[in-house]
């Protein structure tokens, strides 16, 4: 479909594409973190729907890469923050930048960075998930585990919805457009 839409509409075809799935996969995971009173929509799930809707065929946009780079960005910046003992003060958001919490947030994503490159799995977004947890926005157990659970489902829509339009995420074996 996001074919069809390019060569019938070009880039206004491509946009809508992107910007109505976009739309549903994130409307979904707000509902259900609505429903379970947890944070299930959350910054970096934005460039991620982007990805797979604007690009689902660039090896950053692949589903296994979006799970094992935002689990990498949670590991790393709970890491961090736990490690510098930073998880009971206020998040930068409340409290401030602090000299610790600023070397939390510049080593959590240097950190997922070395992780990424090293395993040959790209995805940009995975930097914000850091972000979020080592700068002490989202850093109790059950926010953490919200987060997981929301980078499954998104990924779990996403690829799904690309699949069911006719829309063949990069499987690492084709080349990117």
């Amino acid at each position: 479909m996001l074919n069809k839409l390019k060569d019938k509409a070009g880039s206004i075809g491509a946009g809508l594409y992107a910007a109505v799935l976009s739309l549903v996969v994130l409307a979904a995971s707000g509902a259900v973190g609505l429903a379970l009173h947890q944070p299930w929509l959350f910054p970096s799930l934005g460039p991620t729907v982007m990805l797979f809707f604007e690009s689902p065929r660039q090896k950053a946009s692949r589903p296994l890469n979006a799970l094992i780079g935002h689990g990498v960005g949670l590991l790393a910046g709970a890491a961090v923050l736990y490690g510098l003992g930073l998880q009971d003060d206020p998040s930068v958001a409340s409290g401030g930048l602090t000299p610790a919490f600023l070397l939390a947030g510049a080593v959590s994503v240097a950190l997922t960075t070395l992780v990424l490159t090293a395993i040959k799995t790209p995805h940009p977004p995975a930097g914000a998930t850091t972000l979020i947890v080592s700068l002490g926005i989202l850093t109790q157990p059950e926010e953490l585990a919200s987060m997981a659970g929301a980078i499954v489902l998104i990924t779990a829509l996403g690829w799904g919805l690309n699949l069911a339009l006719g829309t063949r995420p990069n499987d690492g074996k084709q080349s990117p457009q």
